[in-house]
């Protein structure tokens, strides 16, 4: 089973990861796929630190493919604010995943530069850090054909640290915001020595957009829809990801949501509750409705967010 659920996920993240893998020496560790990224915008643009008007910090946790044996587990911190100068902001971002017998973090510090620009603040990001990843396959009676000298594909391999850098901008009123980021300037590829060499290429960059308004029926109904786009340059340049997502919002304190992933086909329904002014927690459920739904029962993400400070409360929403 566990060699039956590695193959799979091996397949699916070739097609649905932020950078596709072309040939046996490239590198790449793509993107985890969260649901509730809309109320953490640093984990896709580095541009969203500060936007919040405060001290801003952020969990999150997710089990892909619930069901599945060794399925991939995410995890996420992050903390971001703006700074006594208003116009920058600093964040830190962690993001630790667990899928078969690889365990990978990825650490980032995230810079923004913010103008005011109309109604709204136009913002500027840069990302910089590394992702660390180690794949191990433990030597029993049935696993062990899979580090078989014979099968080079699944040998144990050395940890890799790949540094990389990121960048975004990010616009945000108190009525609608739009995002556009690079997660990843460097590739990686290995070498006929085994080492893994940085390289830039403008084919290779995954592009994400980002956009959204809000509507107010009236002071205790709002709908807030939004829409994310991953677009990949790399080979035969096609969207990797689209989520079309919408929530609807009962007196700043209730967060009904839905998306629909057309990537993996998959329907998403959220629930996150403001328990008072500083405090959210969110809950939401994937239901795949194409090919993994024969074998997955889901997947299901807990986000836990807490403002540090007054600047947001009850009386002052921040919607994006």
């Amino acid at each position: 089973m566990r060699l039956i659920f590695f193959l799979l996920f091996t397949l699916v993240a070739t097609e649905a990861s932020g950078q596709s893998v072309s040939d046996s020496t490239r590198i790449s560790l793509g993107y985890p796929v969260y649901s509730q990224y809309i109320q953490n915008g640093l984990v896709i643009n580095p541009a969203y630190a500060g936007s919040r008007g405060a001290l801003s910090a952020f969990l999150s946790y997710r089990m892909q493919w619930m069901g599945i044996s060794g399925s991939p587990v995410f995890q996420s911190v992050s903390l971001h604010t703006p700074m006594k100068n208003d116009k920058v902001a600093l964040g830190l971002l962690a993001q630790f995943m667990q899928f078969g017998f690889t365990r990978s973090t990825s650490v980032y510090a995230n810079y923004a530069y913010r103008i005011k620009l109309g109604t709204g603040k136009l913002s500027f990001g840069l990302k910089a850090g590394m992702d660390m990843s180690n794949t191990v396959y433990p030597n029993n009676d049935v696993d062990r054909f899979l580090t078989s000298p014979n099968d080079p594909v699944f040998t144990n391999d050395k940890p890799w640290i790949l540094p990389n850098v990121g960048a975004g901008v990010y616009y945000f009123s108190d009525r609608i915001f739009a995002g556009l980021s690079v997660p990843a300037f460097l590739s990686y590829r290995r070498s006929a020595t085994g080492k893994l060499v940085p390289y830039h290429s403008f084919s290779e960059y995954d592009i994400l957009l980002t956009g959204g308004g809000l509507i107010t029926f009236s002071d205790f109904v709002k709908f807030k829809p939004s829409v994310l786009i991953n677009y990949s340059f790399h080979d035969t340049k096609k969207v990797n990801q689209l989520d079309l997502n919408g929530n609807l919002i009962l007196g700043d304190l209730i967060w009904i949501g839905a998306s629909w992933r057309t990537s993996e086909q998959v329907a998403v329904g959220i629930l996150q509750v403001q328990i008072n002014p500083q405090l959210m927690f969110g809950f939401s459920y994937d239901n795949p409705m194409g090919r993994m739904s024969s074998y997955s029962k889901g997947s299901s993400e807990f986000i836990l967010r807490y403002e540090f400070g007054y600047k947001v409360s009850a009386g002052n929403p921040r919607y994006f």
